[in-house]
């Protein structure tokens, strides 16, 4: 699913965000990652590219599926999106959309020197220098970026059919804190 090459982040045109629930933070320290297979990894900072900034517009712990247009997608993966307008889609459970209405994020945008891609489809880029974000936006209605962003949201019972699905197709797609998804039907 994933492409794990590190290449430099050096395009002038890339955007690169951390989005938290967190306001203030001035410095970002490169932290040990948690994930089992980075384990032999160095304390990184994390950013994501502005073209899957969507996957991470919801509160932390909230489990989601997330899926994108790509060149590769044939007709059947295009069926999964309501209208052609539709550039990605952001699934989430019914029992957290209260959560994600009433929670505040802040998007602290980062330069992009000195990060680098960790993982293309994802659109993580990972740097291991102490990082000062060029700016921070509080967002407290996260829908209305949603929407700016070409990014439909589906309000489900169950996350696991539809990432069951997405998983068997061609598009670009992401499984977010599935752990905490309710279980499987």
């Amino acid at each position: 699913m994933h492409n794990t090459a590190l290449h430099s982040a050096s395009s002038p045109f890339l955007r690169l965000f951390h989005v938290s629930e967190e306001s203030g933070i001035s410095v970002f320290h490169p932290r040990t990652p948690t994930r089992k297979d980075m384990a032999d990894s160095p304390p990184l900072i994390w950013a994501i590219a502005e073209n899957r900034l969507s996957n991470f517009l919801t509160p932390r712990d909230c489990p989601r599926v997330c899926f994108h247009r790509n060149d590769k997608a044939d007709s059947d993966d295009l069926s999964l999106f309501s209208s052609p307008d539709v550039l990605s889609v952001l699934a989430i459970e019914r029992i957290w959309f209260e959560k994600m209405k009433s929670t505040t994020l802040y998007l602290y945008q980062f330069d992009p020197d000195g990060f680098v891609l960790q993982d293309a489809c994802a659109g993580y880029y990972v740097s291991e220098k102490t990082q000062t974000p060029i700016s921070v936006t509080e967002i407290k209605d996260v829908f209305p970026l949603l929407s700016a962003y070409k990014t439909e949201v589906l309000i489900l019972d169950n996350l696991w059919p539809l990432a069951d699905k997405v998983m068997k197709t061609n598009l670009d797609w992401s499984l977010c804190r599935m752990k905490n998804a309710q279980k499987r039907v």
